[in-house]
């Protein structure tokens, strides 16, 4: 028989051994690619519960859950100081929701004098919302100072307001606490004189009853 030619016979050997390899080859990377596979998901999945544990993607934690009993949050001799003639216990102003929102109020008129105060306390989601929140609120209202020492940060405005000639004087302190705001209230009028109590009368009455307040949130005061 004759024989094939050098070049011929190698391929002829080979060529058996070149298809077996493929073969084995494509036998195995099926497998190999569902292994693959599936050690992707599982990373994907240990990944995906890492940062669910992540304490960073976890609920914010919030200093105050719910609002504070305002009616108590001042104290009687302060109540009578501030609004003479008026009950003490003063009078809580319904709320939609009172672990958000609670406001106490006191009135009263004396003689020909009138005072009005008014304690609220509300609850946000975090210190960044009641920051934001009281930032909004003191640009609305021009023309205050800072209170020093009060809250995380504490406002303090005074107006004067005129109807039908008569003047009526309003205090407003606004303070950041946490995750909390705390507002006070607070204005007078004489309806002899028609004139307006003094402006440093109703301010400094206004951040007495804020600081009363804001340590009556802190300490947990209930009633």
């Amino acid at each position: 028989m004759r024989s094939l030619p050098l070049p011929l016979a190698l391929t002829a050997r080979l060529t058996p051994v070149a298809v077996l390899a493929c073969a084995g080859w494509a036998m195995s990377s099926g497998p190999l690619t569902e292994t693959q596979d599936t050690a992707g998901r599982e990373t994907q999945q240990t990944q995906s519960e890492k940062a669910s544990s992540d304490p960073s993607s976890a609920a914010v934690s919030k200093t105050y859950a719910a609002a504070p009993v305002p009616c108590t949050s001042v104290t009687t001799k302060t109540v009578t100081a501030l609004v003479p003639g008026a009950k003490t216990a003063g009078k809580e102003i319904p709320s939609t929701d009172v672990d958000l929102r609670r406001t106490c109020s006191w009135n009263a008129l004396k003689g020909y004098d009138y005072r009005w105060l008014d304690i609220s306390f509300e609850i946000t989601d975090s210190d960044a919302a009641a920051q934001s929140s009281y930032k909004e609120r003191i640009r609305e209202k021009s023309g205050g100072g800072a209170v020093p020492g009060l809250g995380n940060a504490a406002y303090s405005v005074v107006n004067l307001t005129t109807e039908d000639k008569q003047q009526t004087r309003e205090g407003v302190v606004i303070a950041q606490v946490s995750n909390a705001l705390v507002v006070v209230n607070y204005n007078g009028s004489d309806f002899e004189s028609k004139k307006a109590p003094g402006t440093d009368e109703i301010n400094k009455g206004a951040i007495k009853a804020a600081k009363e307040a804001v340590a009556a949130l802190q300490n947990g005061k209930k009633s």
